[in-house]
């Protein structure tokens, strides 16, 4: 899947967490996700734990490391 397609599955509306970066179809925010990491979970826990899909985890992380780039933290 290619970088667009994966932040396809970002999104934010006003409504659900106060326009947070969720990933779609949940209320799984993308702050959340990487932050579990740090406390020792692993991405095939997130997967499991938070019923999202491996790409899903991929498009936070790409997210993140974008938004990074361009001084958007």
């Amino acid at each position: 899947m290619c970088g667009d397609d994966l932040l396809g599955r970002i999104v934010g509306y006003p409504a659900v967490l106060g326009g947070k970066p969720v990933i779609r179809g949940t209320r799984v925010s993308v702050d959340l996700v990487l932050e579990l990491p740090a406390h020792g979970m692993a991405p095939e826990d997130i997967v499991e734990d938070y019923k999202v899909a491996v790409d899903d985890v991929r498009a936070v992380l790409l997210y993140a490391a974008r938004a990074l780039r361009s001084g958007k933290n």
